[in-house]
């Protein structure tokens, strides 16, 4: 029995299911297999299942599979990319590789002739063998290697750059493809922003994953085309490339198997080359609701409350980065009805609500936060929402909304919630202003979760734990071992830690005089009010996550 036939033998697929398979592979040139693979009507792992039974062809986890550094220099970048092929190691006169593909004897004709030695075929899956190839050739390797073999790309020095020369590198293919793969790489891994550094022997680049900086795996060689990397970037941003003394910002939308990302571009020049920041906002990315935020029960009632309360104003507090605006953006969704009208302006628009109003703010056309709000009172909402609270202009037109009978959500830049009033006030708000018209703060920080795939229970040694994180004797906590899911950091994910402030009688009449954060703390604590780091002890001990990250994400 062929494979096909083996796989209907074991009701894996049905008759049918080829003939569907069958189109696609005419179409794209694929074995049966993999055109069921492809079209989702067989798994992988299942297919990999068979063809290690049937055909007695070894499977390998080579993600955590050690892979001998010298027998990786055996075969080029351009058939290990092309191929999907990837060499373990040698052992009497034998290479051990890792293929999702046994059956291309092309390939390992290829490897013989190019290595003299026999090929021992392993199995592992697709993405998996992607994903090693990467760690150790580095993001676009095939790329890179293409580029440095050919004629017609120069390699531009930094000190003799000319914008004509630079303008045709950026628009090669090869260098448009190693674009490409930087931005696919970074979205497949989870990341909410790319940075790329110039260095004076280097060129690094980073993503943030889970709120920590993390090192792509890139080739050395890249720092070559540093020129063309960047010069591509502007290009798509629509930025000026001859200008490279002046810090620019702008915009790229990308389209990714449907994904709608829109990345917001900043460079700067450095001492060995510009420097450029892309913040990742996937539209398409599933919107959390409140539910979903991480708040503690008796929070998350509380603010469900408050944000069905007829006017006044909400503050989320906290550093960039902090998920601000995704937990407006739950609240938003919570109250969202037939019967209310609810308008937003925001810097930029994050995510796509239905119900709701959207406005993109554009400084360049002098549309602001404050000039937005101004004229969205005159549409009638019930709720407006506005991105961030910058200037003492758009806080007086928060407050002109708050007194009109409008619920007000928005954001601030402060360390703490019981910081938002004196923050305002600071701005030139008068207190009786802030105090008639705030109705809670809420801050909030981010932490990493633990990885559910790796996660196991330890006793901790109470001496390493911070003094204030109380444990009943012999508690056991939760730590991630590490694992292929979360790039072996032991973390998958975040959670919100949340600091919620009402805006009570007592907390008024301070206000009212102008007290200072310290005061406006103790009387909300006297109120019951928990700390961001009381919260975050409370999802340690329930296993959510660990010390280290409560601890470095809060103060004590």
């Amino acid at each position: 029995m062929n494979l096909a036939q083996i796989l209907i033998h074991k009701g894996l697929v049905k008759p049918e299911d080829l003939d569907e398979a069958a189109e696609l592979r005419k179409l794209e040139n694929l074995r049966l297999e993999v055109a069921l693979v492809r079209l989702g009507l067989l798994k992988e792992d299942m297919l990999l299942k068979i063809i290690s039974e049937e055909f007695h062809i070894p499977r390998v986890d080579v993600t955590s599979a050690e892979v001998d550094a010298e027998v990786i220099r055996l075969l080029p970048r351009k058939l290990v990319y092309r191929k999907n092929l990837l060499p373990l190691s040698r052992e009497n006169g034998k290479l051990r590789i890792a293929t999702n593909d046994p059956f291309d004897l092309y390939a390992f004709d290829e490897v013989r002739l190019l290595t003299g030695l026999e090929v021992a075929p392993v199995l592992a899956g697709e993405e998996d063998i992607r994903k090693v190839i990467r760690a150790h050739y580095g993001v676009g390797g095939d790329t890179i290697d293409e580029m440095m073999s050919t004629d017609d790309l120069s390699v531009v020095g930094d000190a003799s750059e000319q914008a004509e020369n630079i303008l045709e590198m950026a628009q090669e293919a090869s260098v448009i493809r190693l674009v490409n793969e930087i931005f696919v790489e970074a979205l497949n891994e989870r990341a909410t922003d790319i940075h790329i550094e110039p260095y004076e022997k280097d060129l690094v680049i980073r993503y943030r994953i889970d709120g920590i900086l993390q090192n792509a795996a890139v080739p050395p060689q890249i720092r070559h085309f540093q020129a063309a990397i960047i010069s591509r970037i502007k290009i798509m941003a629509h930025l000026n490339i001859a200008e490279k003394r002046l810090p620019q910002d702008g915009r790229i939308n990308i389209n990714l198997a449907g994904r709608q990302v829109d990345v917001r571009v900043s460079v700067i020049p450095m001492l060995f080359g510009e420097g450029i920041v892309m913040r990742l906002l996937n539209k398409s990315s599933v919107m959390y609701s409140l539910p979903q935020l991480g708040m503690a029960q008796d929070t998350f009632a509380v603010f469900q409350g408050l944000i069905t309360r007829p006017h006044g104003i909400i503050l989320v507090t906290g550093p960039t980065g902090s998920g601000k605006t995704t937990t407006l953006y739950a609240a938003l969704s919570a109250i969202i009805s037939s019967e209310i009208k609810v308008l937003t302006v925001e810097d930029p628009v994050e995510y796509h609500l239905q119900g709701v109003n959207q406005i993109q703010v554009q400084e360049k056309i002098g549309l602001n936060f404050a000039r937005g709000l101004r004229h969205i009172l005159r549409h009638d909402p019930d709720v407006v929402m506005i991105g961030e609270i910058r200037d003492v202009e758009t806080a007086e037109a928060a407050i002109q909304a708050a007194l009109t009978g409008h619920l007000v959500f928005s954001t601030l830049h402060t360390n703490d919630a019981c910081s938002a009033a004196t923050r305002l006030l600071d701005m030139g708000i008068e207190p009786f202003l802030v105090s008639s018209t705030m109705e809670a703060a809420m801050a909030q920080r981010l932490v990493r979760r633990i990885c559910p795939e790796c996660a196991e229970e330890y006793q901790p040694d109470l001496d390493l734990l911070p003094p204030d994180l109380k444990l009943e004797s012999g508690q056991m906590l939760r730590r991630g071992v590490g694992c292929k899911k979360c790039r072996n950091t032991g973390f998958y994910g975040r959670t919100g830690l949340f600091e919620l402030m009402i805006t009570t009688e007592a907390i008024r009449e301070r206000i009212m005089d102008r007290c200072s954060a310290g005061d406006i703390t103790a009387a909300a604590r006297a109120g019951g009010l928990k700390a961001l780091r009381e919260d975050g002890w409370d999802k340690v001990r329930a296993g959510i996550t660990t010390p280290d990250e409560v601890a470095r994400a809060t103060k004590a």
